[in-house]
């Protein structure tokens, strides 16, 4: 007796995880290094922390706002292209159904079971084949905007309050080390989950997200350190 077959595939994930690996990868580097160019700056952990709070905020929310005008402009463009196609079904359904053949034909069916092919997804749902088929639209990929600034600013909340938790328990003398040594880490961390919701190899998402996390901090760190001893 066969067995229910039941496939779980990835690209599911693809729209919320890119916003949320995106954002607390953001939420970790900007804040941990406007912490540590801040700190190195000044003597002050409480200037530090209040610049931490400051860029969580501030982050949050730009990024909210980015990722949803982004988002919005691809569904604009998603539903332009759906209208059009909507048009040219209704007034020439012949030619779109020659059209979207062609393209089966293109992926390697032969003419005629391309032309059924065509005919029995048109009676079904013509405009959801030509979206899927001509235009790449799916559910899957369809653009979400209020989903993707959530995940963006939720993400980057929980990302920004790793450094600035950081900030907040560890001694002055200590500061700039703790948060940059417990940022790497937390960045480490994010790349290594990401890569195993995704389905990808561990190492080079990890060791890409720490080079750049790296060099981030360190710049902002060392124009802290520097403007800092003229001010």
């Amino acid at each position: 007796m066969p067995r229910d077959h039941t496939e779980n595939h990835l690209l599911g994930r693809i729209g919320w995880l890119r916003a949320a690996v995106l954002g607390a990868n953001d939420g970790i580097i900007s804040t941990a290094s406007l912490i540590l160019g801040v700190a190195s700056a000044s003597t002050s952990s409480g200037s530090a922390v209040l610049a931490g709070i400051a860029g969580l905020v501030a982050g949050a929310m730009s990024m909210a706002a980015g990722e949803y005008v982004s988002v919005s402009s691809q569904k604009d463009t998603e539903e332009a292209d759906l209208g059009r196609e909507r048009l040219e079904l209704a007034a020439d359904p012949v030619s779109e159904k020659t059209e979207l053949a062609q393209i089966y034909v293109a992926r390697g069916l032969d003419q005629n079971l391309a032309r059924q092919v065509a005919e029995q997804l048109m009676a079904k749902d013509a405009l959801g084949a030509h979206a899927r088929d001509e235009l790449g639209i799916s559910d899957v990929s369809a653009a979400r905007p209020v989903q993707a600034a959530l995940a963006s600013a939720g993400s980057f909340s929980a990302g920004a309050a790793a450094p600035l938790i950081l900030t907040l328990v560890s001694p002055a003398s200590w500061l700039i080390w703790s948060v940059s040594i417990g940022s790497l880490i937390f960045l480490g961390l994010l790349g290594a989950v990401g890569a195993r919701v995704g389905g990808a190899s561990l190492l080079r998402p990890t060791i890409r997200v720490l080079f750049w996390g790296s060099l981030a901090m360190a710049i902002t760190a060392g124009v802290g350190a520097v403007f800092g001893t003229r001010v």
